[in-house]
């Protein structure tokens, strides 16, 4: 799971706090946060970050919440219609807000061994039970399943995230779940490779800088 790069959007808002300077130029045209390819719960508290140090919030505004439903459409359950994207309004960035915050909550727990909050795991469950979701069998050419909602698009979406975090934190992609440590960085990440220890490639040259600067001033004290 993660690595790749998945943020292709350009825009020009505003950013709650985050992950480290300088991504790759394809995540500089964004301002909703990284998108590096994550389980899209992940993606999603990952849209509080940091340029340079300074705490940005990715999910400031409805403009910015439409952003990043589009820049993560093509790994929706259900896609979502340009009139839905155009339709997003202030209720689904507030569920999405909460959203976020719970992940990002019951996730810096979690990577330290730590119960999260138990005001974190029902606003987890409350959204994830906030638009049933269920497989339909289709057969025309051939058997294939489709998935059906009920409720809002974007609640439904955002319900599927929520399902996704209770399976991420339930299952056992838990025991690769990391926080980056790279400088300034506060995004998580998946471990999909035994040797990965950042949340992007830029994150990891900027650790290994500090590293070397630090023991050029160790030699030199």
């Amino acid at each position: 799971m993660g690595g790749s790069m998945a943020g292709s959007m350009a825009g020009s808002m505003g950013g709650s706090m985050g992950g480290g300077a300088d991504y790759p130029d394809v995540v500089q045209k964004v301002t909703t946060g990284p998108q590096l390819g994550e389980p899209l719960p992940i993606e999603l508290a990952n849209a509080t970050y940091a340029v340079r140090g300074r705490p940005q919030d990715g999910l400031r505004t409805v403009e910015q919440l439409a952003l990043w439903l589009e820049g993560v459409n093509g790994r929706l359950p259900v896609p979502l219609s340009k009139s839905v994207l155009r339709s997003v309004d202030e209720a689904d960035l507030e569920r999405a807000r909460e959203l976020r915050e719970a992940v990002r909550s019951i996730a810096a727990c979690a990577v330290r061994g730590a119960r999260p909050p138990q005001a974190a795991l029902d606003m987890l469950n409350e959204r994830a039970a906030a638009a049933p979701c269920w497989r339909e069998l289709r057969w025309e050419k051939s058997p294939a399943s489709a998935l059906q909602h009920d409720g809002p698009p974007v609640t439904a979406v955002l319900a599927s995230i929520a399902q996704g975090a209770v399976d991420l934190f339930a299952g056992p992609g838990l025991d690769d779940l990391r926080a980056c440590h790279g400088p300034g960085c506060v995004l998580f990440f998946v471990k999909d490779h035994p040797r990965r220890e950042w949340c992007s490639a830029a994150c990891g040259n900027r650790a290994r800088a500090a590293r070397h600067y630090a023991r050029v001033r160790e030699q030199k004290a």
